[in-house]
């Protein structure tokens, strides 16, 4: 009896460790964006300087709406594409199925540097070039392998006779998919689209290989002010991504009930 309570209470403490080590830095990352002092001085000193000042940041400001709007698009793109060969994978059998199913996960594994790298060279050899487009394109390249993932493992979960079912009943494909199996898969839509949406918007590594100096996103600005110099500001905009970020995800997580019922 003693035993399992020392296992639970060491159960509980790595919890919190494990919590703390997550969550600490971006709360103290949230509160010195309320500091006064541009070094992080102590005593702490409440102000709201930094917010105004961000404000009157243009470059900071219009690279956050860059990122804003290629991760939203980035998302929709690779939801439905990824949404529609997921269901073709699960309702079709043809040659070479297991090497498409099979080539979706080195795009997961490759480093982003490499990718990068080969994005860059491709997008100039087909005269693409650098700019947002190229960079849309990479992002949908990188999300469309997590939609395809997230929604075919909610498929495996899906019964095939409820389609018999709805199709003996008169329903046409379409019917059948809108009504039927869209509402079952729809949270892990949802799910990959949420995970399509961070890839693109945390995207540095892409984003930077193809962006130019004139169109940016959030993390290459980011990186460009670090190295000339960090300003609370940056904290001031990483609190208020992550609040909306937040707030989102927990309202998804309510509504679609991905954490189950009890």
């Amino acid at each position: 009896m003693a035993t399992t309570r020392i296992l639970e209470w060491l159960g509980r403490f790595y919890v919190v460790l494990l919590l703390g080590f997550l969550y600490l830095p971006i709360i103290i990352m949230a509160a010195m964006s309320f500091n006064a002092s541009p070094f992080y001085q102590l005593p702490f000193e409440w102000t709201t300087d930094w917010y105004a000042s961000l404000w009157q940041n243009e470059q900071l400001i219009a690279a956050t709406w860059n990122s804003i709007e290629i991760a939203v698009i980035t998302t929709l793109i690779s939801t439905v594409l990824g949404s529609m060969a997921s269901l073709a994978f699960y309702r079709h059998e043809f040659r070479g199925k297991k090497v498409l199913q099979a080539l979706l996960f080195p795009p997961i594994a490759i480093p982003w540097l490499i990718t990068g790298t080969a994005m860059l060279i491709f997008f100039f050899g087909v005269g693409i070039g650098r700019g947002l487009v190229a960079i849309l394109l990479g992002h949908v390249a990188l999300a469309l392998p997590y939609v395809i993932v997230v929604v075919s493992a909610r498929l495996q979960t899906f019964a095939p006779e409820l389609e018999e079912a709805a199709r003996s009943l008169g329903a046409n494909q379409w019917q059948v998919t809108m009504r039927v199996t869209l509402p079952w898969i729809m949270p892990g839509v949802i799910a990959g689209g949420l995970f399509a949406f961070a890839v693109s918007f945390d995207q540095f590594v892409v984003s930077y290989f193809l962006s130019t100096p004139g169109q940016t996103t959030l993390p290459v600005e980011i990186y460009a002010a670090i190295r000339k110099g960090f300003t609370p500001e940056i904290n001031a905009v990483s609190t208020i991504i992550i609040a909306v970020s937040m707030a989102l995800m927990l309202l998804t997580a309510r509504f679609f009930k991905f954490g189950g019922e009890k």
